[in-house]
């Protein structure tokens, strides 16, 4: 079974090589045939988010994109959540939520953290069919009204080709540059359709979500007049650079190695791999980031000129903070990638662990590789999701009942363009995103970044994303504007409930306190 945030590691590789619903049923649009005019549903339901009801309107449809000669070009899917009596519903915030991939839906984030009710999940155990939906007690809701979207070729956002009676092209749609356009223009069309434009307004992102949060926020604020309250980023990755996962094709470059350390060491310490395992985590962490940037940093920017001495003394460290043997320390010169801390670290057990949260496990499918040919994180639980998502959508929100839902896309990885023209004027082998979201910081100071993190994720570890954060090109003033949290799961913090819980407070505390 494949991760849909797996995907992100596959395209990369081809660069350089997503209280029960009270429903008001309504006739289901047709979308198959009127794939070129904008389509609506609305149903009303109700949660209660930490012991307050809610109640609320559901609007699910889509929004048409058209092209510079005014022509349907994309038709984009998404479930708006708007609380209702509320005095002035203009005023109330406004999130934007999206998944990752790219070539990811946004059910993930709709039916797994935020939207009303949710899949019943327990946490990093398999769930099994009959599926069900529970309410959700830390629905975002209560802070801000939702919307969850699907990016062109995901979910049910399709791209309207000359066949379907419109005039787009993947090509159009499928690349870093043209993926944020499309957002940018959803959103604009979206604050117009339903009167927002004075709302309070924030991008949520997870994992490329993130990514495309940097070079969205820039296109918005520079370009579309749209001020930002706030960016919130779940498991960042702005530079495709700082990926230990193709680090081995960049040779000359440490830095993905430093900044994938911390997370091998939490994944040690989760399993109680670490030859001398300290009671708490995150002091041992604060070690671990400050030998990363240091000891571990000069060893390995000396490369052959490095001394056996210090080149020991490295090596015992690692094996203290990875638990990994001192022969296979010595036999990867040192430098430990996320999948190879996968494969290994419960190898002795024939297992591996999970990429995107190495708390999960599960059977090796072969001993003699040298990383994990699948991942168990996403075997667990996408199933579930998957089939609670397709029943709630046809069900719950009464539409799709004659579409296929595309949680992966179709085709979207093998046609991307990774190419981006961000703000520092050139192309870059690796894709960079930093210079976009510190425009976008500097163009509007008032704007407030958030960057949320889990200690167990070694498919964007939570010291790359504070790095990054750190190097971005903005005045020192700016940095204030960034704020930080760390939470004891992995790239999908919601999955651990009372990680959650502490998600859905720290965010709900972020939209409070910025408008």
């Amino acid at each position: 079974m494949k991760s849909f945030i797996c995907l992100l590691v596959l395209s990369l590789a081809l660069f350089i090589v997503t209280a029960h619903a009270q429903d008001k049923k309504q006739d289901t649009p047709n979308t198959n045939t009127a794939l070129t005019k904008p389509q609506q549903v609305m149903t009303t339901g109700a949660v209660t988010v930490e012991g307050n009801r809610i109640d609320y309107n559901a609007y699910t449809g889509t929004l048409i994109l058209k092209n510079d000669e005014d022509k349907p070009a994309c038709s984009m899917f998404y479930v708006a959540y708007v609380k209702k009596n509320e005095s002035d519903e203009s005023k109330r915030p406004v999130t934007f939520i999206y998944n990752g991939g790219p070539g990811s839906s946004t059910m993930w984030l709709h039916m797994s953290a935020w939207g009303p009710h949710i899949a019943n999940l327990k946490d990093t155990a398999r769930v099994m069919a009959p599926y069900k939906t529970v309410n959700n007690d830390y629905s975002l809701l209560d802070a801000s009204d939702l919307v969850f979207v699907d990016a062109p070729g995901t979910g049910l956002s399709q791209i309207i080709t000359k066949d379907k009676g419109g005039a787009g092209t993947p090509k159009e749609f499928f690349g870093i540059d043209q993926d944020a356009n499309a957002f940018a223009s959803f959103i604009t069309k979206f604050l117009s359709t339903y009167n927002r434009w004075d709302s309070p307004k924030y991008l949520f992102g997870e994992s490329y979500g993130t990514f495309r949060s940097a070079a969205l926020s820039n296109i918005l604020e520079t370009q579309d007049g749209v001020d930002l309250n706030g960016v919130i980023l779940l498991s960042q990755l702005l530079n495709y650079n700082n990926m230990s996962d193709v680090a081995e094709a960049d040779p000359g470059m440490g830095l993905p190695y430093e900044l994938a350390l911390p997370s091998a060491a939490a994944t040690a310490w989760y399993h109680h791999k670490l030859p001398n395992r300290p009671a708490e985590l995150e002091p041992f962490l604060k070690k671990v980031e400050n030998f990363s940037l240091n000891e571990y940093a000069v060893a390995l920017n000396k490369g052959s000129m490095i001394d056996s001495v210090e080149y020991n003394k490295v090596v015992d460290k690692l094996h203290e903070y990875t638990g990994l043997s001192k022969s296979y320390i010595r036999k990867a010169n040192l430098r430990i990638s996320g999948p190879e801390m996968e494969k290994n670290i419960l190898a002795d057990e024939g297992k591996v662990t999970g990429r995107l949260d190495t708390r999960f496990s599960g059977f090796t499918q072969d001993p003699l590789s040298k990383t994990p040919k699948y991942d168990p994180h996403g075997a667990t639980f996408e199933g579930t999701v998957i089939g609670t998502f397709n029943n709630y959508l046809r069900t719950k929100l009464n539409y799709g009942q004659n579409e296929t839902y595309h949680p992966f896309g179709e085709n979207v990885i093998g046609q991307w363009d990774f190419h981006h023209h961000g703000p520092g004027g050139g192309i870059g082998f690796f894709p960079n995103v930093m210079p976009d979201l510190a425009n976008a910081m500097i163009f509007n100071p008032k704007m407030k970044v958030m960057l949320n993190m889990g200690y167990y994720d070694l498919g964007t570890p939570f010291f790359e994303g504070v790095y990054e954060m750190h190097h971005l090109p903005i005045p020192d003033e700016l940095q204030k504007n960034i704020s930080y949290a760390y939470y004891k799961s992995g790239h999908m913090v919601y999955l651990h409930p009372e990680s959650l819980k502490k998600l859905h407070d720290n965010v709900a505390g972020f939209i409070q306190g910025t408008h």
